[in-house]
């Protein structure tokens, strides 16, 4: 079981990895993309649901979406209804380059399901549903201070 932990892991960190060599052109590094993509597919969420939908801590989100904001890819909106929070909007830099990001991402999704049967993507897509959804919950017990117990 632990290998395939240790495959999802490779092709993460292999996809992350070429994602962030080909969008560093665009000024977007260290996992930027998602953000901006993220923010682009949700428009005025906040700041904590960007990094719950990424499984980040606060701080690291807060960093990335600085980045964001600093190069013009973003913008924060103060809520009408709430003056503490801050909404994320993309600006026309982010709309521009979205398009660029959705490429990139349904080619990668043709490179790793290459060879597979339609049926077998469908398995495999059903199959990860499940596991995200294992380890979704895990890190919210996590994130709130409680232990795994191994």
């Amino acid at each position: 079981m632990v290998d395939i932990l240790r495959s999802i892991g490779v092709i993460a960190r292999s996809l992350d990895s070429i994602s962030n060599i080909e969008f560093k052109q665009y000024d977007l590094t260290k996992g930027q993309y998602i953000y901006l993509a993220r923010i682009y597919e949700n428009p005025g969420i906040i700041q904590e649901k960007v990094a719950e939908m990424i499984k980040v801590d606060r701080t690291t989100a807060a960093r990335a979406i600085k980045k964001l904001e600093n190069n013009g890819f973003i913008v924060r909106k103060q809520a009408p209804d709430n003056k503490k929070e801050k909404k994320l909007y993309v600006t026309k830099k982010g709309e521009e380059t979205y398009p660029i990001l959705s490429r990139e991402e349904n080619y990668s999704n043709e490179i790793a399901l290459s060879g597979l049967s339609d049926s077998q993507k469908e398995q495999v897509f059903e199959l990860l549903e499940v596991v995200e959804k294992n380890i979704s919950e895990n890190w919210e017990y996590v994130k709130k201070g409680n232990k795994r117990v191994y």
